[in-house]
Parts: structure tokens; sequence; C-alpha cells
């Protein structure tokens, strides 16, 4: 399997815990929107500790994005992207994914789950063909929300947040149950695309199976 050796171009924080990564773009690296990678770190004791992470950017940019949540009390390779600066390299491998668009619906997202969706939405804006997909995100706290205004300013008003550990105004508290999903499904909907935790992810899917959704109109793709 082929690798690339990738320099940071920049690193910053978008939330407390989730940070937006820039690298170079290998000469002929190609991906599709919601598509992903494993990466490494290229410093001794962690060249081999790949871990997967989503294309944020889209194809045609010159430059690679990653949106990656990290996990200090891990003590693992996300911890260790806290401590990389610009200039540093990362190694990419080959580019895999399940999650692909297939036509307008409904994305549930949980937590870091929205990456995916992140590179998806930002390429039908761009090809003006966003039509009338909507997005539900759940998040722990207002404060673990990924690039809400962004998502905010794409979706307009067709963006549903919930929030499991905080009761805040403009936003719904609780978890994505099948009660939920039932106020939330339009009649038109087509597509069901899920990404985030497995257990979240294992119970939307049998929620949406309850409500008679066909397993064929379900993309899904964990982390």
């Amino acid at each position: 399997m082929a690798e690339h050796k990738v320099k940071i171009k920049s690193i910053e924080n978008v939330t407390h815990d989730t940070l937006r990564i820039v690298t170079e773009k290998p000469g002929g690296y190609s991906f599709t929107p919601g598509q992903a990678t494993e990466i490494a770190i290229n410093k001794n004791g962690w060249q081999n500790e790949k871990r997967p992470f989503t294309f944020t950017s889209l194809p045609e940019d010159p430059d690679l994005e990653f949106i990656i949540k990290t996990y200090p009390e891990h003590e693992g390779a996300t911890d260790k992207l806290l401590e990389v600066s610009e200039g540093d390299e990362l190694i990419l491998d080959e580019v895999f994914g399940t999650i692909n668009y297939r036509g307008e619906g409904l994305f549930i997202a949980g937590g870091a789950g929205i990456t995916p969706f992140i590179a998806i939405l930002r390429d039908l804006h761009k090809k003006e063909a966003l039509g009338m997909n909507r997005l539900i995100f759940a998040n722990k706290t207002q404060k673990d929300i990924i690039l809400k205004d962004e998502l905010e300013e794409l979706l307009e008003g067709r963006l549903v947040h919930i929030l499991s550990d905080e009761k805040t105004e403009g936003h719904a508290h609780g978890f994505i149950d099948k009660d939920f999903l039932a106020e939330h499904i339009g009649a038109g909907e087509n597509y069901f695309y899920l990404c985030g935790p497995p257990p979240m992810m294992d119970a939307v899917e049998k929620n949406l199976f309850d409500l008679g959704v066909k397993k064929e109109n379900i993309i899904k793709e964990g982390w």
C-alpha cells in the first residue's frame, strides 16, 4: 500500500478538543467527498500508529484538510496530535470509505461523525445542489458542536441540534430515539446517512427500521 508523507501547513482548534489540520496534497491523490484515509505522525515511535480520519476538504482543493477530535485521556495517536505543529509531517495511506452521496435525504451525525458530512455538504453547496437535505447533529454540549456556524449557514434552517448533557434554548435535549426520529423524518425522505459512535448508530438504525425505513436506503459508517 502506497504511503505519502505530507507537511502540516497549519493547525488550529475549532472546538475545545477538535483540531483543523491542513496539509500538503500529494500529486495525483484523489478522493470523493465522504471518504477517509489512515494517518500516522512521522515521528519516532508513531509511524505505525495509524488512525482513520475523513477528508473535510474538497477533491479539487489545493491542500488537504482534516477536522479531528482529540481524546487526551486515551493517551494515543489523537492525543499526540496535540503536540504536532506547522512543518511536522504526517503519513497518509490510500483512500477508503463507504459513505457516498446518493441523493437528497436526512443526515444524522453524532459528535465527530459529522466529518464525512462536512465534505459532502460543502461539495453540494459549491455545486448549488444542496436541495432539501437536512441534518440532525447530536452532541453532549454546545461547546462540542463542530463547525456550528458554517453548518447552520449551509443548511439555512434545515439543521436540528440535539444535546444530551445540556438544556439550552434553540437546541433539543436528549437522545435520537424513536420518537425524536418520528417527529423529524419528512414524508419525502429518500436516504438516511448515518455516522457516529457505534452504539448510537446501532440504536438509530434499529429505530429507522422500526419506522419503516428500508435497509438499502441507509448509508452508514461508524468511527
